[in-house]
């Protein structure tokens, strides 16, 4: 064999190895320097999160001492195990990139100039990391990109867990009276002395329409912040009902609307008139005011 014929074949051989190389999959060997995390930070250092939706909505979830409040609700609280499993799902850990190139960005939404949620944590005043979600691979699983990285991961979550209004992070319990000791509303009044209730006529309420009563107090749920319209209407208008209870942790006058087949609630103790579901309304308005009463 000649040496020309030699040198081509070897040339070839070369070319082939090189080709080769270039064409096989990542592995967890050969790709060991990728990160298996989604964040690079802490999340119990985080004290603020924004979470907007490319569409100039935007929610700020802001954390004091244990608690997370919403800003623009007046500091409300937000519920607290929602944001935690929020958290919880961004600092998903052993994770493997379901693709990391440019067009995969725009493909799954998870690009800087297009996304369906972009989250920013931050510590302080410092922003620690923003993370793009876009679109779901699977039942409660979505596409997400720390905007550091490149690689894009599929983690336990989903838009709708992730909305962009404050009135969706409300605690939905934040009405509730838990341990009621007096209660006052349009044809009854009851008090809760020496172990028992007694109705203001001095006779025992029927238990059923009591616990009835005290159950729809104790696990009273707002769905949210009724609407900028809503607000002006109702705050100008006469209740449909009221109820005024007396607890453990202090006094709270509770007013109820029904306006177009809709529900809302205000309290005396915060700013905002709250939407309610038709099943809380009852509950809370139809009593028998004869057996509450003891009659």
């Amino acid at each position: 064999m000649s040496r020309g014929v030699a040198g081509l074949l070897l040339l070839l051989v070369l070319q082939g190895v090189l080709t080769f190389s270039l064409f096989q999959p990542d592995t967890p060997d050969n790709n060991a320097e990728r990160s298996t995390t989604l964040l690079d930070v802490a999340v119990t250092s985080v004290n603020e999160i924004r979470i907007s939706d490319g569409l100039e909505n935007e929610v700020v979830l802001r954390r004091e001492g244990e608690a997370w409040l919403l800003p623009e609700l007046n500091d409300m609280p937000a519920e607290g195990e929602r944001v935690a499993a929020l958290l919880a799902a961004l600092d998903s850990s052993g994770l493997w990139p379901v693709a990391d190139s440019p067009a995969a960005r725009q493909r799954f939404q998870v690009a800087d100039y297009r996304f369906q949620r972009r989250l920013e944590l931050f510590a302080g005043e410092a922003l620690q990391a923003t993370v793009y979600l876009g679109t779901s691979p699977g039942f409660r699983k979505v596409h997400a990109r720390n905007a550091q990285q490149g690689a894009i991961y599929s983690i336990p979550l989903s838009n709708f867990a992730a909305p962009v209004t404050s009135g969706a992070w409300l605690d939905g319990g934040l009405l509730r009276v838990r341990s009621p000791l007096r209660i006052v509303s349009d044809g009854y009044s009851l008090n809760y002395a020496d172990g028992q209730w007694l109705a203001g006529t001095g006779a025992t309420p029927d238990a059923r329409e009591l616990q009835a009563l005290l159950d729809a107090l104790r696990n009273l749920q707002i769905n949210g912040v009724a609407g900028e319209d809503e607000q002006r209407e109702l705050s100008a208008a006469e209740a449909d009902w009221v109820i005024s209870v007396t607890g453990l942790t202090g006094s709270a006058t509770l007013s109820l609307f029904e306006r177009g087949g809709k529900h809302y609630i205000h309290s005396s103790v915060f700013p905002h008139i709250f939407t309610l579901s038709a099943y809380d309304y009852a509950r809370l308005t139809d009593i028998d005011l004869s057996l509450i009463s003891g009659g």
